[in-house]
């Protein structure tokens, strides 16, 4: 018999009955969201899909630091629908042309007592999923607004299982994905990624995060995650009405590939704010950075500095030969010297060491028709970055320097901000408002110079390269370098994690391509060879790099040539098949050819799949240029065991891929 306390307990974590007093489905009819005010005045929503439960009775509301919470005494004011059906292009990306359909409930709430506050929340229902957020309107009782927390609640209706990461912990998204029964999720960041016990599966997330802290999920009772926003130096959210919040999102599918397929993170951004963006250039870089992880060189000066004009000259001339556009060298500017990591207020962005060349060496690549990439990295003294980016960012327009991968390298909670020179220093975290609006500030400075950033130790990504479109890329999870010295490596599953869980924010700087397959001391990296390969096409980026050295290119030229051949922008993306941190195959068409690539990955267990060609287009021939893994090919035993095929093939054919340990397989299907 359960004990009184135990009954009492229940009795507060349910819900008072609820009246549902707005309601909205998305076109299809699919998904159905209710909005709920119970006799308290508290509100709530749920989701159903297909007549089922999906997201069961949720609270809604607001914890203020200066002033009343926005939780009881609400009544329904006003209500509206619409409905919305656009395509729009994007100037690069996954796919070309995104469909934006969805239908809108905007609902307005008022406080019953003497103050009459107000407090808007609009849904945005597509057959893929749901948006929301709050909207506070310009009322006279509530100019700024400190919030505190989000009340924001997804009880989610069925036992599931989640793949998450924790959030608050000190090396900020780089850990590996924990695969648990929802019930044991801690304090998780977003992306989550769910599967129900009917095989639904669900992805948490947000969209648009502007002058906003960062939303992380912490356990409740009975599955249900609650909003947790990253915290702030005064308070979490501080902001002047009008405003409105960052869109929380549900994103649906019945298969894992569902959600890789969908748009509703970028559908629920802003349009493109820059106008004309072709000056940016989707491609394929080399440079000076494996070497610095493997610690042949250094990144400070020295006997072994890395970032030297012969060393440059030498990675430039390798990727004129080879067809790449970019070089990235770190370790080129003044302050690395000493111990960086504790001290970023060194660094000057404006200034290289008198070893490197920066003005010869650009006039050097523009004569071999590549560019140089620039490398700020801040060390997290994030006021200091400030107050040189312009300067920075118009040297590097000067010289030709188009695209520039920043670095935020310091523990979680550890940023440095300085609001007037010589003031105090305060620390903020890497997702909170203030990093929110820092990284808002760096993208218009590298607009107005036409610079593409790539950035490192980052805010999450939540959709904004479609309101920015030169924020072309980041980091915000584990990258190759702990392939050469962490403790562990990333294990073969970890791509498989990452294609339904962090891909799904946006674009990752993983940098691939390590063929030697050998990290710092000989540390074995858990790939195969061709699973190398393979994730150029799986782990999508408009950037990406080819990270080894190039004397090691040249021990494996058959595979390279995939690496040389395989395009980083995309007039369509496909998942053929995938199951969440097991395997996944992606296919994608070259947006500037009619040639279509393949790329299919495992975790520790060899498998074998079944790809039906029906993406090929219809009465064209093709021949597959196939790299894969070959008889016996293990990641612990035999990682180079690799066959590089050719074979006629069209639209209606199925080709079966064996898959190693830690393999893969990467295709090109070449339009005849």
């Amino acid at each position: 018999m359960r004990s009184y306390l135990s009954i009492l307990l229940l009795a507060f974590a349910l819900p008072a009955h609820a009246d549902t007093v707005a309601e909205v489905s998305s076109p299809d009819g699919t998904l159905k969201v209710e909005v709920d005010v119970n006799g308290e005045g508290r509100l709530g929503y749920s989701v159903s899909r297909k007549g089922e439960p999906l997201i069961g009775y949720s609270r809604l509301g607001m914890n203020l630091r200066n002033g009343r919470e926005f939780l009881r005494g609400l009544k329904l004011d006003t209500k509206a629908t619409r409905s919305f059906d656009e395509t729009w292009e994007q100037p690069w990306g996954e796919r070309r042309f995104v469909r934006n359909h969805y239908n809108e409930l905007r609902t307005g709430f008022v406080e019953g007592d003497r103050d009459h506050r107000r407090l808007d929340i609009v849904f945005r229902v597509f057959d893929d999923g749901v948006g929301f957020r709050y909207e506070f309107p310009k009322q006279p009782r509530l100019d700024e607004v400190q919030i505190q927390q989000e009340l924001t609640e997804f009880a989610i209706a069925q036992p599931a299982t989640a793949w998450w990461i924790p959030a608050y912990e000190w090396n900020r998204e780089e850990y590996l994905y924990t695969k648990t029964p929802l019930s044991e999720v801690g304090t998780a960041q977003t992306p989550i990624t769910l599967r129900t016990e009917k095989g639904t599966h669900i992805a948490i997330h947000e969209a648009a995060l502007v002058d906003y802290a960062g939303m992380n999920l912490a356990k409740g009772e009975g599955g249900r995650l609650r909003a947790s926003l990253t915290p702030g130096s005064v308070a979490n959210v501080v902001r002047r009405a009008p405003f409105a919040t960052p869109w929380r999102t549900i994103q649906v599918a019945d298969r894992a590939g569902g959600l890789v397929e969908s748009s509703l993170i970028l559908n629920l951004n802003e349009p493109n704010k820059l106008g004309d963006v072709s000056w940016f250039k989707p491609s394929k870089y080399v440079g000076v950075w494996w070497s610095l992880h493997l610690d042949q060189q250094t990144w400070g000066t020295g006997p072994k500095h890395g970032a030297t004009t012969e060393n440059t000259k030498r990675y430039i001339d390798f990727a004129a030969k080879h067809g790449f556009r970019g070089v990235l060298v770190e370790g080129w500017n003044v302050g690395w010297d000493g111990d960086w990591f504790a001290n970023g207020w060194n660094f000057d962005f404006r200034k290289p060491t008198p070893d490197y060349d920066l003005e010869g060496l650009a006039a050097y690549a523009k004569s071999k028709g590549v560019h140089l990439i620039g490398h700020h990295e801040t060390a997290c003294a994030v006021s200091h970055y400030e107050r040189q980016m312009d300067e920075a960012f118009a040297l590097f327009e000067k010289l030709g320097i188009d695209a520039v991968k920043t670095g935020y390298v310091c523990d979680a909670g550890q940023i440095e901000r300085q609001d007037e020179t010589n003031g105090p220093v305060v620390r903020e975290w890497h997702e909170g408002q203030f990093m929110s609006n820092h990284h808002t500030r760096v993208l218009e400075a590298a607009a107005k110079r036409h610079i593409a950033i790539d950035a490192h130790e980052p805010i999450k990504d939540t959709g904004l390269r479609r309101t920015y479109p030169n924020w072309v890329s980041r980091e915000g999870a584990r990258g190759q370098e702990f392939n050469a010295w962490g403790n562990p490596p990333n294990p073969p599953e970890h791509e498989p994690n990452l294609i339904f869980t962090r891909m799904l924010a946006g674009p990752m700087d993983f940098t691939p391509g390590v063929v030697s397959l050998k990290g710092r001391g000989g540390q074995v990296i858990q790939n195969t060879l061709a699973r190398q390969l393979a994730d150029y096409v799986v782990l999508y980026s408009p950037i990406h790099m080819a990270a080894d050295l190039p004397e090691h290119y040249e021990q494996h030229m058959d595979a390279f040539q995939f690496i040389k051949d395989v395009p980083t922008d995309w007039q369509d993306t496909r998942v053929v098949n995938g199951e969440v941190g097991d395997y996944a195959t992606i296919v994608r068409k070259d947006r500037n050819s009619e040639d279509w690539y393949l790329g299919s990955v495992t975790d520790e267990e060899a498998r074998t799949l079944q790809v039906p060609l029906s993406f090929l287009d219809a009465g064209r021939a093709y021949t597959a240029q196939i790299y894969r893994d070959g008889d016996g090919a293990d990641w612990k035993t035999s990682p180079f065991a690799f066959v590089r095929e050719e074979r006629a093939v069209k639209r209606g054919d199925t080709l079966t891929l064996k898959l190693g340990s830690g393999g893969g397989a990467a295709i090109r299907f070449v339009a005849k």
